[in-house]
């Protein structure tokens, strides 16, 4: 029989699949290579079901022999371990992010007088305007929960920016472009003790309490479906942070990060201009384990930031206490640094490569913003947080439209900072 290839990253399976699938059914022996999370997530969001629950759905379809690996979006190495005869693929590729993705595919399959067969793409049905009408339902908090391990181990560097209310949540959620035949869009939610508290007017202290922050979180979860990492300061009491970690993993947040300062909080970018005092490495080691053992399951992630460069302890310093909190159970750390250049960070890092036993390492380049992605991702960080940016655009926009009304006693000079009412309603959800 003809080799048939069929390449898919189907998330929602759907009659548009189905018709796909008995096409190349036609043509001979149908085998499906299965886009991973990482491909996927090159031209659409992350998918609802992991690759394994993808794969045992496509191998109990009629007509597939068997469904292989592709890793990634580019289909070269499948098609040149197995030179099918035949590539089946629906005609809406010809645009869009995987045009270029298509383009190589007809130049490969030449080498070999292979053929690309474009069934007409079925209408009325689509993998993405099903994952739209899911997040309109909503997600559960298990779904939720879960995702935010599955893309750091499908993504080089995991995308984050902050949420403070849910219209913000709704910009992190939504917003995308298409850059370079690549859709970007951001991972995930930070929710920030600085925006969280800026957004209330009140000082970065830990002064707003546990059911404030948890209010915010809940505006946000009502109104989106991508993971949410929270900003817990320093945790508080060991009993009261074990509380925390039940309550957070009931919700579906999906990691807490938590900074080993003691005594009145004082945002870090103050570094020496205040006193930062660190708390004990035994001490928020107990923190970290007391709230590992306190989880339900195990998707939920406790990350540990470490204050040394901040307080002006030392690389020693830092290193000392991340190989402590790894030990202790932590599952990922964060280095933080106020200096520009960055150095600290590099060095930080490469000292950090040669640990026996590495967790997944988060990078908040609010100082050294620099920084691109790909370069974090070089030095080895598997997370970006860009932790303050939204709130901090929002309010020079909002002094600058609420001036303008006071300096020309009406709002007409004012319009041109301001969104339409009809595109706010267009946000909202329905």
């Amino acid at each position: 029989m003809k080799k048939v290839y069929v390449g898919m990253g189907t998330d929602l399976i759907h009659h548009g699949h189905i018709n796909i699938i008995e096409k190349a059914r036609e043509l001979g022996e149908v085998t499906v290579g299965l886009l991973s999370d990482e491909a996927v997530t090159k031209y659409s969001r992350m998918p609802f079901l992991s690759f394994d629950e993808r794969r045992r759905i496509l191998e109990n379809i009629k007509g597939v022999t068997a469904v292989i690996p592709q890793e990634k979006l580019d289909y070269e190495e499948n098609l040149r371990k197995l030179k099918p005869d035949y590539v089946v693929h629906g005609d809406d590729w010809m645009t869009g992010p995987q045009k270029t993705v298509r383009d190589r595919v007809i130049k490969i399959l030449s080498e070999w007088g292979g053929e690309l067969i474009e069934p007409e793409y079925t209408q009325g049905i689509s993998s993405t305007g099903l994952r739209s009408a899911m997040k309109e339902i909503g997600t559960t908090p298990d779904v939720r929960r879960r995702m935010l391990r599955r893309l750091i181990e499908a993504k080089s560097i995991v995308r984050v920016l902050e949420a403070h209310n849910g219209i913000s949540g709704l910009i992190v959620e939504e917003t995308k472009v298409e850059v370079e035949n690549e859709l970007r869009e951001f991972d995930a939610m930070w929710v920030s003790s600085l925006t969280d508290s800026t957004a209330k007017g009140k000082p970065d202290t830990e002064y707003v309490d546990r059911t404030s922050r948890f209010q915010t979180i809940n505006d946000i979860l009502d109104v989106t479906t991508k993971p949410i990492i929270l900003d817990g300061d320093t945790g508080g009491m060991i009993e009261h942070f074990a509380m925390q970690v039940r309550n957070l993993e009931r919700l579906g947040v999906s990691a807490v990060v938590i900074e080993d300062k003691s005594g009145l909080k004082r945002n870090s970018l103050f570094g020496t201009e205040v006193e930062q005092q660190l708390d004990s490495i035994e001490n928020f080691c107990e923190k970290i384990s007391t709230g590992k053992k306190s989880q339900v399951t195990q998707d939920f992630m406790i990350f540990a930031r470490l204050e040394s460069l901040i307080a002006g302890m030392g690389q020693e310093d830092a290193l000392k206490r991340a190989k402590a909190y790894i030990e202790a159970g932590a599952d990922g750390i964060m280095i933080h640094s106020r200096h520009m250049d960055g150095a600290e960070i590099k060095e930080f890092m490469k000292a950090y490569q040669s640990f026996d036993f590495k967790v997944p390492v988060i990078s908040v380049p609010s100082s050294y913003n620099q920084f691109t992605e790909d370069e974090l991702s070089e030095l080895g960080f598997n997370i970006v947080i860009y932790a303050n940016h939204l709130l901090r655009s929002a309010f020079p926009a909002m002094k600058k439209t609420a001036e303008t009304i006071l300096e020309n006693k009406r709002s007409l000079e004012a319009d041109k900072y301001c969104m339409s009412i009809k595109e706010i309603l267009s946000i909202l959800p329905n």
